[in-house]
């Protein structure tokens, strides 16, 4: 199975008090493919299931919007395993030696998959010390990575044909075991994440973001969503997914970043919904084509997180004109509190500041302004990393480096040459004024 991947030599070990799971980047139940494994191989071995998560305040960008969205997933997870009869302990701590203790009684260890170095690195370094088998099932994509490509693509127009041929083997149903052995019932201290607002009062954050105005996470709200989507939005979508006077996306990201819902669930009821072929397309293009292009992209280029990882022309062309006279310079503290003089972007960065989230179309516009107002390309990458990953829900994420490459030129083509920009595509307030009611977006964004 093209899913799973047996990431070190280790035999079982058969003294192993249980089946362990250390839950990371699928933060669910339903269609939790890792958890779908574990069961398996507990009901096989006879050996009782724990799943673990950790809580690690040093995470990057951690603070308590991002803590609060992530521990009301965590509400639905402890939820769903206490009807599963499965033991599900949350530990707060540093997350390497947290797993590498309970994987000492494992006889086998499951993991999920996450692309960004961070995680990478933090996984490598826990199978180099485990000494049980681990087992990591990739479920946060449609078609896992190496599967689709063994390598970086150049765009959506190269990688969307290797996806749909895999689709018929990785886009279906899936389901769970019943699991056939007893809970696991050593007395072990779990931090309590029944009650968001007392386990947030515990946790302590470097950075300062209030939480989101808008967005409460988890599974069951995630599904809330999805329906309302494919009931009022999805009859919509291909014609005004980009007018973001409105909302027709699905705002399903920040779920899809938490791994709080599985793209493969959300694609299924997709297709089994009644919109026509067209809206169906134009939304899996997103959830699917695009979303894995990003994940293409974060895991063969390992300069993702910075400039040199454009393609050339864009890299050079953006080099030709570094120094380049610009119309207006702003720092981080500027755009971090919507303090320039487009009242469009500000807006737009308020949105950001108070829900956690912008529409793709906008998000895109916002971004090209950040690199045209800064005193240099490295400056506003960095700019659009920390704004993204402190105030976004969907931030530290493959789709934010993505994104951000994209503003300079990443997965897109050469146009005609202009100041700043060189070749990079250009996006301009009076255009998107022409095709939107750019004061219908501040007035909603102002009452939130």
């Amino acid at each position: 199975m093209g899913r799973i991947k047996i990431l070190n030599d280790k035999t079982l070990n058969t003294k192993g008090k249980y089946v362990l799971y250390w839950m990371q980047t699928s933060q669910r139940v339903s269609y939790n493919l890792a958890l779908y494994e574990a069961i398996k191989k507990s009901n096989e071995i006879k050996k009782p299931l724990l799943v673990i998560f950790v809580l690690y305040e040093d995470y990057p960008y951690a603070n308590k919007r991002n803590f609060k969205f992530l521990l009301e997933g965590l509400k639905d997870v402890h939820e769903e395993l206490c009807k599963l009869n499965i033991r599900f302990i949350v530990i707060r701590g540093d997350v390497a030696q947290t797993v590498l203790q309970y994987s000492k009684d494992a006889s086998i260890l499951f993991i999920d998959v996450g692309y960004i170095k961070f995680l990478l690195d933090l996984r490598k370094n826990i199978i180099n010390s485990v000494k049980a088998p681990v087992v990591a099932v990739e479920d946060n994509v449609v078609v896992p990575v190496e599967i689709t490509s063994n390598k970086e693509e150049y765009g959506a127009f190269t990688i969307r044909r290797k996806i749909e041929k895999h689709l018929p083997e990785f886009l279906k149903e899936a389901h769970m075991e019943e699991i056939r052995v007893p809970r696991y019932n050593a007395i072990r201290f779990s931090f309590d994440v029944r009650d968001t607002e007392k386990a947030l009062r515990i946790l302590h954050f470097k950075e300062i973001v209030t939480p989101s105005s808008k967005f409460v996470g988890g599974y069951h709200k995630a599904k809330e969503l999805l329906k309302e989507f494919i009931n009022n939005k999805l009859p919509f979508y291909k014609e005004k997914r980009n007018d973001f006077t409105d909302e027709y996306t699905s705002n399903l990201s920040p779920y899809l970043h938490f791994g709080q819902i599985s793209p493969v669930e959300i694609a299924l009821e997709v297709l089994s919904s009644n919109a026509t072929e067209d809206n169906k397309k134009a939304f899996l293009e997103e959830l699917i084509i695009r979303r894995e292009l990003a994940v293409n992209f974060v895991y063969y280029n390992p300069k993702y997180n910075r400039l040199e990882g454009l393609q050339p022309w864009a890299y050079k062309t953006l080099k030709d004109h570094q120094y380049d006279e610009k119309p207006y310079r702003y720092s981080l503290f500027d755009f971090e509190n919507a303090k320039t003089h487009d009242d469009l972007w500000n807006t737009a960065q308020m949105e950001l500041v108070k829900t956690g989230k912008i529409n793709s179309y906008l998000r895109m516009y916002w971004g090209k302004k950040v690199i045209e107002w800064s005193e240099s390309n490295d400056f506003a990458f960095k700019y659009l990393e920390t704004l993204n990953n402190k105030y976004a829900l969907d931030g530290r994420d493959p789709n934010t480096y993505a994104g951000i490459a994209w503003c300079f030129g990443k997965h897109d083509r050469p146009f005609k040459e202009r100041p700043i920009f060189g070749k990079v595509r250009y996006m301009s307030a009076t255009t998107i004024r022409k095709k939107f009611d750019i004061e219908k977006y501040i007035e909603r964004i102002k009452k939130l």
